[in-house]
């Protein structure tokens, strides 16, 4: 078997600077302080050297890319990543090379991979050790939990259990028999006919707006007025918004009327927003405001941003590609 390790930067790559911790490390770098306990082949390959602060959109495509080609000559690749923005890069890759037939394993530390207590050498080993297992698919692995890249949150700043499984059973699980598979990320290609093509198209132009008491409508206004295309929306609870003296609900609808795509989840982290239960929320029940049900908040934007540089945002929108959503109650 041979893996392929895509370097990105990130605290597992970090070294000491005059001006603090910095990305340095290459990525053949972190396979030879790793040493003799390689499983297998691992070709190296930096894509960039970035705080995953600094990792936008635009890096997501460059690295989709370079993921699909390493493919081609791989039987999985592991990707070294800062894990301030991991879920959402593990959220957009996963619709971006949804359908793809081998192991895509995001990874990365808490602490430096030279510092004594790190935990980047067991979480690149544990990476590797869940690629060989040949299951498809975009995951991150952490810890000692396996995620789904639509499913993953960053829950933690210090703790070395940094990520969650938000809405859904962990992947994955390592034990003293190694990685355990319980729930690989489910399939749904958009095509039956090419179950994977590589889709690296993005754009940016999404806003995220988490409401709070007396939240203005003239932020929807706003929206519309500074050239975005998408709106996701974090509402309360099941996906209540106020009408009363500030009028939410119509402020979207002339939203969705001007074209814009408005997605609802709710924000609270677990469990779903849906619509059909108060008036409100039956009311927004339209072609263009979405009901984001279950889906994390990166999950929601990453989607929406990736819907929007395709041939046709609403089909994709509403298409469950690679289980960013349950269809049914069961975690």
């Amino acid at each position: 078997m041979k893996l392929m390790l895509l370097a990105t930067g990130g605290t597992i790559a970090c070294t000491p600077t005059p001006n603090g911790l910095a990305p340095t490390l290459k990525a053949q770098d972190l396979l030879d302080l790793l040493g003799d306990a390689l499983p297998c082949q691992v070709e190296a390959r930096d894509v960039f050297r970035m705080d995953s602060s600094n990792v936008q959109p635009e890096e997501w495509s460059v690295l989709a890319r370079a993921i699909d080609d390493a493919l081609t000559t791989c039987d999985g690749v592991v990707v070294t990543h800062g894990t301030d923005t991991m879920a959402y890069t593990a959220a957009a890759l996963s619709f971006m090379l949804a359908g793809v037939g081998k192991p895509v394993i995001l990874t990365g530390s808490q602490l430096p991979l030279a510092d004594p207590l790190t935990d980047a050498r067991l979480n690149l080993l544990r990476a590797f050790a869940t690629a060989m297992t040949g299951t498809p698919g975009v995951y991150v692995c952490f810890h000692d939990l396996v995620i789904s890249g639509v499913r993953c949150v960053k829950t933690h700043t210090s703790s070395m259990a940094a990520f969650s499984s938000v809405n859904a059973r962990a992947a994955a699980r390592f034990d003293v028999n190694g990685v355990q598979f319980e729930r690989p990320q489910v399939i749904t290609p958009l095509d039956p006919e090419k179950p994977y093509q590589l889709r690296d198209g993005i754009d940016p132009r999404v806003f995220l707006l988490k409401m709070v008491p007396g939240t203005s409508p003239d932020i929807l206004r706003f929206v519309k007025e500074a050239g975005y295309r998408g709106l996701v929306i974090e509402a309360f609870g099941l996906g209540g918004l106020h009408y009363i003296r500030r009028n939410l609900v119509r402020a979207m609808e002339e939203l969705g009327e001007s074209g814009i795509y408005v997605l609802v989840v709710s924000q609270c982290l677990y469990e779903k927003a849906d619509l059909s239960v108060y008036e409100v929320g039956r009311g927004l029940m339209k072609d263009y405001i979405l009901n984001g049900r279950d889906m994390t908040t990166e999950a929601a934007v990453c989607k929406m941003m990736w819907a929007l540089g395709q041939d046709d945002p609403g089909r994709c929108l509403r298409h469950r590609f690679v289980g960013e959503y349950r269809l049914d109650e069961t975690f």
